[in-house]
């Protein structure tokens, strides 16, 4: 092993607000993770905020003169919509970084975006509105915020039949609701291309019928809440599951090359009653805190942290 002060490694993620949010906090566990990981491979970590001081960031980072950067930036002034400058400052300074690209992170942040580029690649995504004009009366729909993740924003009180739509606010879209299951599945790069880890559901548990089943803020964050204690992760599935399952490894396949994907990725779904996939959010860089669904994905593949983290790392010279 080489000595640990030749191999530094800078953690990158966003500044905390002066009150932050479960999800906010959430970028800590990660990097603890990281840093944990890293230690085990050799490498001295240390963390650093990524802030728009763009050459007091870049001027600290040459003082380190790190190996790479992992990189964990979530948001840029406090929006998820910006947080691909990040990874473009750091391709603009060549300097070597883990996970998705400035493009990647970029389409895939931009929901709508997304959806525009999967209907391109023939994968089913549930149609969607950005306007009034462009609602259909006799659907379902669920507004959300075109650039945010963790379900911030996402609650049950935000779906709507198309009918009582009069407005949908700058920054957000409406998508067709799909009534079903939900599912995530977890990509990792490895040296003979990504693996697709295990698919797992969410299943919502005691939701009565007027309850809709959703993964919203609420069930990721809320500890206190019915919707996190009932809404529970399973990897275990009927024998009558084994080709929906194959298709969505197949389609999550599909969404990583056609986006670009690096290091680490999670594509999720929701399932119509109808057994149709749809494609509703592509994660690059998606959560690995140590109660995430990706790392749950890892573990259920028999992939330690260490190992995991290792991967991400061994994918940032592919091109």
């Amino acid at each position: 092993m080489m000595n640990q002060d030749t191999r530094q490694v800078i953690i990158l993620h966003n500044p905390l607000s002066p009150n932050p949010t479960e999800d906010e906090r959430d970028v800590l566990d990660q990097a603890h993770l990281v840093k944990e990981a890293l230690k085990e491979l050799g490498y001295h970590s240390q963390r650093m905020e990524f802030n728009l001081n763009i050459p007091w960031f870049i001027n600290g980072v040459r003082e380190i003169d790190p190996e790479f950067i992992f990189n964990l930036v979530e948001t840029v002034d406090g929006r998820g919509k910006l947080s691909f400058m990040a990874p473009a400052i750091l391709e603009s300074r060549n300097i070597r970084f883990s996970g998705s690209g400035s493009t990647a992170m970029f389409l895939t942040t931009d929901k709508v975006t997304a959806k525009k580029i999967l209907r391109s690649e023939h994968i089913a995504t549930p149609d969607w509105a950005t306007t009034s004009e462009a609602i259909q009366p006799e659907k379902e729909y669920i507004l959300k915020p075109i650039s945010e993740d963790g379900s911030v924003g996402i609650t049950d009180e935000l779906i709507y039949m198309g009918n009582r739509i009069e407005h949908i606010p700058e920054d957000w879209f409406a998508e067709e609701f799909i009534q079903g299951r939900e599912f995530n599945v977890s990509v990792l790069a490895g040296a003979r291309g990504p693996e697709v880890l295990p698919p797992a559901e969410m299943r919502f548990r005691n939701y009565t019928e007027e309850r809709p089943r959703i993964l919203g803020y609420k069930a990721k964050w809320d500890t206190d809440s019915f919707e996190y204690k009932n809404t529970v992760r399973s990897f275990a599935f009927e024998a009558k599951d084994t080709s929906l399952l194959a298709e969505l490894k197949r389609i999550s396949a599909h969404c990583w090359s056609a986006f670009g994907l690096k290091g680490y990725a999670r594509v999720d779904f929701r399932i119509s009653n109808e057994g149709i996939p749809y494609v509703i959010e592509i994660n690059a860089n998606p959560c690995i805190s140590p109660d995430s669904g990706f790392i749950a994905a890892c573990e259920q593949a028999g992939l330690g942290n260490t190992e995991v983290i290792k991967r991400i790392i061994d994918d940032i010279d592919r091109k």
